[in-house]
Parts: structure tokens; sequence; C-alpha cells
């Protein structure tokens, strides 16, 4: 949801608040309305105007905690995932003090400046990084992201907890952190 809302942002130079003072204006309440309404008067496309419409129909969207969110992530079957996260989080910020953690439902992005490098996804039974690499080749450990997550070029699945702050992903992991500065 935040990409959408980053992408709105950087389309019509407005935030989900400038548009609620304009929807109030206006006197629009209706989810259908402020859809229509954002299409007609920002050309945004059906899943934008949704995205807002969505965050103006809930005044506390963006209001739950990171932690809160990390623990919706890593719940369940898959919170002992969670420590491993954590040592690898540590490890990341040796080469990317300033990373970002952005939660969804079921993966935590990792951005610089606001822009995604990497992916952390836990099931049951593995857990998958993954990874936005230029120009790189699919090897038998490193695959192709293709329609796992759209917004990573590669995948890495891990079966051992050890295996995520192992030193190989770390070098995977600063490589996509840098290449964001190019």
């Amino acid at each position: 949801m935040q990409a959408y809302l980053d992408n709105i942002k950087a389309k019509t130079g407005k935030t989900p608040a400038d548009f609620r003072v304009l929807a109030t204006e206006k006197g629009l309440t209706k989810h259908s309305e402020i859809i229509a309404w954002l299409k007609a008067d920002f050309g945004l496309g059906h899943g934008h105007a949704n995205a807002i419409a969505a965050v103006l129909k809930n005044p506390d969207f963006g209001k739950t905690s990171l932690g809160v969110k990390l623990e919706k992530v890593f719940s369940g079957s898959k919170s002992h995932w969670r420590s491993a996260f954590e040592i690898l989080l540590e490890n990341i910020k040796t080469f990317a003090p300033d990373v970002e953690l952005a939660p969804t439902q079921t993966y935590v992005s990792l951005l610089r400046n606001k822009k995604k490098f990497a992916i952390v996804q836990p099931s049951v039974q593995d857990i998958s990084l993954g990874l936005k690499l230029k120009n790189q080749a699919a090897t038998e450990r490193l695959e192709l992201a293709g329609s796992w997550n759209i917004m990573v070029t590669h995948r890495i699945r891990i079966e051992k907890a050890a295996e995520l702050y192992s030193r190989e992903m770390l070098v995977w992991l600063e490589r996509a952190y840098q290449e964001l500065e190019q």
C-alpha cells in the first residue's frame, strides 16, 4: 500500500492528508464518489484511486506501529523466523545504516531512500529473500523472481535460519543496496 501512496505523491504531489482536505471540501464521503473524483480530477488509475479512498475512509490507516506490523508478518507458524530476521537486520545496518522497513501483510520491504532493494518473506517451511539486482543472470541459488513477486528481480529460498544472515546473503543484499546509488 505504501508503494501506491508513494507513486500517487510522485504523480500528483499530494499526500493522503492533502486528498482528505480536498475530499472534505467537496463533501465527498462515499467510496465510489471518491474513486470517481480521483480518476477524473487527478488521472489516477482504479488501483491508485482505490488506495487513496481506502485511506480516506479509514482515519487510523498507517497508525499501526512498525513492531505490530512485523509481528503480523512473523506470526503463528512463521514466528520461528523472527529472531533470524532481527539478526539479519543488525547485519544489514553495518553497510546500510539508513535502511528502513516497510512491512506488508506477508513480507517486509527493505528500503533505501524510500526505494525497495530487497524483501524478506517468511513461510512455515522457509523464508525467501527477494533482491533487486541489475543485469544479474540466474544461478542455481539465485533464481529469477518471476511471478513470485514482481517488485524484485531475484529470489533466494532459505531453509535454515543461519543461512538468512550468512556472508553470501549479506553480499547479495549489499549489492542490491549499492545498486540504488547508480
